[in-house]
């Protein structure tokens, strides 16, 4: 028994914390700065407000994670952001392909208590900071209101990824809220003058069928008139979640502060909305629908963006300019939503696509004006427009990734994160790309890598030559073309064959895009119009006499025609894809984007892949294989298809290829890392959209690693990762390695991107 006599006052308990780096907000940056510098051997605390970890992702708010993939509606090919999140969402696609919210909580709780040096502290908010001086953060202090303690949190590193950047607000770093006007930054997107307006917060609701009729009584606060929303008319009784993520306010409103009052506004709508589909007549489909959820806490895009040593802005994004400090990237639309919101007259967004993705440089990660305060998610360095892309989940997790690394960079060196970045980008570079990030345009230099000392042998490699007919066909609906990588010179001419309904002309183009790296087809270099007579199987050859101005992507585009079916292939491979000029109405208007003149954005066609289990490729022919898909691409420090496949694609006959490294003496093995094709064209959402696979098809499903004498070494017989690694206790002395993969299926080759041994450090 306890008892404590009356007395003037109590203080809470304290309890001190002291780390390496402390990481403020728990939400997908948050969680992935984190892990990955919990992984690189800092001893990390991770505070976070909320019950679960996630933020926007979590099974407390239910939108889905999304980033530069947008969808599959864009032109951003093989786009998936690497690394921890690229490790999250695979996972949870396996485990949780449904997408299920609480699932996915699990997976991220999971991720965070399995790191043996990082704290995490659930249900604690930061309340107060302490400075060593002006520009130098010495302390936090955040409260736990589920065991009343409060904890002091000292470190010489913090990062701030709490959305809306209360350790930077309280430690004065500079901020900003609100628009740029459009002359600041030369932004055509931007409105004419300055103002004060944001992107607003959202509130989702679930709903299920219990197989007998519901009824619902709404609360006295619910919405009365419906109309008052002037997108009433498209509310649908099977719709709910983040599908309705037009189901926003408070962009008039002070974001940060507001955020209470918001919420009440948002849940007049939420069952306003929900009293209209049960009791307005008008959906009968709905009558065993009962209401299963409506999120407690608003899910919040827009309130302060920090400054750090360079603000990205509208150009960056859209001339995809180069920086030589690019730690990151981003590929979602410039989306901006009207302050309004669910109220507005106007449409529920306004989204803008670049050509493909842009760097995010390391100098929008950290502040300007407090030397230890790193800035990870949606409060990094940005204008209004850049930020308007930025601010998705999947780019704000890998952008928390390249704060992990850099801070344990920062950690070893005893460097400030300005320090880092001007004396040690390269060190950071191959630190983030051995981690599997992507950085467009940089490629990992690795001279540590034992496997870039020794000589490659495969037992085969894919020479492209055909793709076998299916017996499957696709009528001509809409314009489709093969997208194939293509050596610079003389194109191959390529054979595809059609079944013709009447007599007709089939309409090809040849295309390519203007930068290399690119998959937006831009430029138009041949054109073919080739008569066609009625009649089934009609081989037909598309004799393009051009040459490819750069190595890239040709695009072998047939135009639409509703007298032409072309036959299909059952065969896919790693870095080959079939497009289709459309649109996905989730990020898109129409196939084409026409952009007024004067807004600074490209116009330009959308050529999109289906999603599986349709988006077959075309059977086809080639007069000259395609002899891209060597051993050797294992080399070039680039793992994902870009300008090329950039895999080892082994023949499709070959069960069980095998690669050797060989070296002329023994070397000791103490680490082996590989990289796998998990389809990273796949946007993988976390939440609410179903997935008809658990494991990608282009992925290696089993694997053994074994000495130059034979001895097994590492076997893994269920695959579905995109990054496998492996320490070996004892080091082991062999003058080779010999690795042996499996085949997903007869119509799918073995890929792989990536294959590194290291030494013992010091060795």
């Amino acid at each position: 028994m306890i008892t404590s006599p009356s007395t003037e006052s109590r203080s809470l308990r304290l309890e001190t914390l002291s780390c390496d780096l402390a990481v403020l907000g728990g939400g997908l940056a948050g969680l992935c700065c984190a892990v990955t510098a919990a992984r690189a051997g800092l001893n990390v605390v991770l505070v976070q407000d909320r019950p679960v970890l996630g933020g926007n992702a979590s099974s407390e708010v239910r939108l889905w994670t999304l980033g530069a993939t947008s969808h599959m509606g864009n032109n951003n090919r093989w786009a998936r952001e690497g690394g921890l999140i690229d490790e999250i969402l695979v996972e949870n696609t396996f485990r949780n392909p449904e997408g299920n919210a609480l699932v996915f909580d699990t997976l991220l709780l999971e991720k965070a208590v399995a790191e043996p040096n990082l704290r995490l502290l659930l249900n604690t908010a930061v309340f107060e900071l302490q400075k060593e001086n002006a520009q130098r953060i010495s302390a936090v202090r955040a409260f736990c209101s589920q065991n009343s303690t409060i904890y002091e949190i000292t470190a010489p590193l913090f990062c701030d990824a709490t959305g809306d950047g209360i350790a930077g607000f309280l430690a004065g770093a500079a901020f900003r809220i609100g628009a740029e006007g459009r002359q600041e930054f030369d932004e055509g997107f931007a409105p004419a003058q300055a103002g004060r307006e944001l992107l607003g917060h959202s509130i989702y609701f679930y709903s299920k069928d219990t197989g007998r009729p519901v009824g619902f009584v709404p609360p006295a606060f619910a919405l009365k008139d419906i109309t008052k929303i002037p997108r009433w008319r498209d509310f649908k009784a099977g719709e709910s979640g983040c599908r309705l993520w037009w189901i926003e306010h408070g962009g008039l409103l002070d974001t940060v502060h507001d955020t209470e009052r918001i919420k009440w506004e948002l849940w007049q709508v939420v069952y306003g909305v929900w009293n209209f589909i049960k009791n307005s007549g008008r959906f009968p489909e709905a009558e065993n629908l009962t209401l299963e959820w409506v999120g407690t806490i608003p899910g919040k895009r827009e309130s302060r963006r920090f400054e750090g040593d360079y603000m990205l802005i509208q150009r960056d994004l859209v001339e995809q300019r180069e920086h030589a400090d690019a730690v990151s990237f981003g590929g979602w639309a410039i989306d901006v939503h009207p302050p309004e919101g669910v109220f507005s007259e106007q449409p529920g967004c306004l989204q803008w696509h670049t050509k493909g993705v842009y760097g995010i440089p390391y100098r929008c990660l950290y502040s300007k004006n407090i030397e230890n305060l790193f800035l990870a998610g949606r409060i990094i360095s940005a204008s209004h427009i850049a930020f308007a892309s930025t601010r998705v989940m999947a780019t704000c997790a890998h952008g928390g990734q390249a704060v992990g690394i850099a801070a344990a960079l920062c950690a070893k060196r005893q460097l400030k994160p300005a320090e880092l970045g001007a004396t040690a980008m390269e060190d950071l570079h191959r630190e983030l790309l051995k981690s599997g990030q992507f950085i467009p345009g940089v490629a990992l230099n690795d001279p540590a890598d034992l496997v870039r000392s020794g000589t490659l042998q495969a037992s085969s490699e894919l020479h492209l030559q055909s793709l076998p007919d299916d017996g499957n066909m696709r009528p001509m609906e809409f314009s489709g073309a093969m997208m194939l990588p293509l050596p610079a010179g003389q194109v191959p001419q390529a054979t595809f064959i059609f079944d013709v309904l009447r007599d007709t002309v089939l309409e090809a183009r040849l295309m390519v895009s203007s930068k290399p790296c690119n998959h937006t087809p831009d430029i138009e270099i041949g054109s073919l119009s080739i008569p066609l007579h009625a009649g089934q199987n009609q081989a037909v050859c598309l004799p393009f006499d051009c040459q490819m101005p750069h190595a890239g992507y040709g695009f072998f585009a047939v135009l639409a025609n509703p007298d032409l079916s072309v036959h299909l292939s059952s065969s896919r491979l790693t870095g080959v894809l079939f497009v289709g000029q459309r649109f996905n109405r989730a990020v898109a208007k129409t196939a084409r984007q026409e952009p007024a003149p004067d807004i600074g954005v490209d116009a330009f066609d959308f050529w999109i892949p289906e999603r599986r289990p349709n988006g077959k490729n075309f059977a086809l022919t080639l007069s000259t294989p395609l002899s891209l898909f060597g051993p050797e691409n294992l080399l070039n420090g680039i793992s994902r298809p870009t300008f090329q496949p950039n895999a080892w694609v082994a023949d499709f006959n070959e069960v069980v290829p095998e690669l050797r490294v060989n070296w002329d003496t023994p070397r000791l093995v103490e680490r082996i890392e590989l990289t796998f094709d998990t389809d990273l064209d796949h946007p993988m959402e976390s939440v609410l959209m179903g997935h008809p696979e658990t494991v990608m098809p282009f992925c290696v499903p089993a694997f053994e690693v074994a000495s130059a004498d034979g001895t097994t070494l590492w076997r893994v017989d269920e695959n579905h990762q995109t990054r496998r690694a492996k320490t070996f206790s004892e080091p082991v002395s062999t003058k080779g390695l010999i690795l042996r993969l499996s085949c997903a299926a007869q119509q799918i080759p073995a890929a792989l991107f990536e294959f590194r041994c290291y030494a013992p450090e010091g060795s």
